[in-house]
């Protein structure tokens, strides 16, 4: 239990059916599911300033005006929004004049990325009374759905938990649209759906064969977002798949997963070590693997721009591939980042790992069509950009 009580809200707050309790930071709501049962408070001010009244985290006003319920209305709920790729997303819905709604249990997530002023709920989205009553609270429109265990490699060996996140929790959140009455639904899907595919650029039709526990909980995923369809007439859902995300749209927000190249590469040149390269003899132009690099303020983008077309009533296509169609090699990489850095390296040449691919890259014309998809970035400047960001926090997360 977390934070308690000595006595009830001084200004008459009376205690609400959900067991929550809310910070107020700035205006922004903060609301944390592992405590006890929260105080609605009538002070103007939306907290009673009292220690006492839950340390001062349990207070909250709730949207009584024609103004609050107006802004309310256009809210979308971003679940792992206060991730890497999530917190991008809330910026970007930011940018187009949107409100978004945080809920995320900070298992990889910082509750730093969440700007001030956006509701932030701290829970999990395998609590699907919490998801319905952050919905109903916030009068959402819709969810774009980030949140999950988005490690494919280690999901090999935590399968369970894999599943229990991202397709049990997938259920959850459906679930709680439904009962909420929200119908609007972006998917966060991934290319891992694809496995190795016997082409070396994908579409939307090449066959889905995931190799990982992430790519089968992916792939569910958008089987659950399709099976919906039939449940109500009303039901918008879309699957937006992509390949490596990197770059920062703010020095604020950056990647701190300690399984993702940028990082990666970056620690060890901070340290003095030097980045390996798997294999150099493939069937491509330098010899190394090729993939597809996207910006995360791009992908972030188009999540926004599919839920805009939603609320426009435009028919999206069922999956989108937010893809380059070109591709850079690791080499390429490895060049852009010593370019940009100006730390000179030359990378030690490991042998190829069972199962990779030469190139793998995705188109994205549909999705340069419907959803605004497009690479802003060159390499170049993804590597600055993340570089920026990560030189911004020397201490990590």
């Amino acid at each position: 239990m977390v934070g308690a009580r000595t006595q009830g809200c001084p200004l008459g707050g009376r205690p609400t059916r959900s067991p929550r309790s809310v910070d107020l930071r700035g205006s922004s709501q903060r609301v944390d599911s592992r405590a006890g049962k929260t105080y609605r408070c009538r002070a103007p001010n939306g907290w009673c300033g009292v220690d006492a009244c839950h340390e001062r985290a349990s207070c909250r006003r709730p949207a009584d005006t024609d103004d609050d319920r107006q802004e309310a209305s256009m809210s979308w709920l971003v679940t792992g929004g206060a991730g890497y790729i999530g917190s991008h997303i809330v910026q970007a819905f930011q940018q187009a004049g949107i409100n978004p709604v945080v809920i995320d249990d900070l298992s990889s997530g910082h509750e730093d990325f969440v700007p001030g002023g956006v509701p932030f709920v701290r829970g999990s989205i395998l609590d699907t009374g919490l998801v319905q009553r952050t919905l109903e609270e916030h009068h959402c429109e819709g969810v774009v759905h980030v949140a999950g265990f988005k490690y494919a490699g280690v999901s090999v060996t935590r399968p369970l938990h894999t599943y229990d996140q991202n397709a049990t929790g997938t259920v959850s959140v459906l679930r709680a649209m439904r009962s909420a009455g929200v119908y609007r639904y972006v998917f966060s899907s991934s290319a891992s759906v694809y496995g190795t595919p016997d082409v070396d650029e994908v579409t939307e039709q090449s066959a889905l064969h995931p190799e990982s526990p992430y790519g089968e909980t992916k792939l569910i995923g958008e089987w659950l977002n399709h099976d919906m369809e039939p449940v109500d007439d009303q039901w918008q859902g879309v699957n937006l798949r992509y390949f490596n995300v990197v770059g920062s749209g703010s020095d604020q927000l950056y990647d701190t997963s300690p399984h993702n190249l940028f990082p990666i590469v970056f620690d060890l040149l901070l340290s003095g070590g030097t980045p390996k390269i798997n294999g150099d003899d493939y069937p491509t132009p330098d010899g190394t693997c090729v993939r597809d690099y996207v910006h995360v303020a791009d992908l972030a983008r188009s999540h926004v721009a599919a839920a805009e077309q939603m609320m426009a009533g435009k028919k999206l296509e069922k999956a989108y591939n937010l893809g380059s169609g070109t591709g850079s090699s690791v080499r390429e990489i490895m060049d852009a980042i010593a370019r940009v850095t100006g730390i000179a390296f030359t990378p030690e040449i490991a042998p190829r790992r069972p199962g990779d691919p030469a190139r793998i890259v995705a188109r994205g014309d549909k999705a340069a069509r419907d959803i605004d998809w497009k690479m802003r970035h060159s390499l170049d400047q993804m590597v600055e950009s993340a570089w920026n960001a990560r030189r911004a926090h020397p201490q990590g997360a």
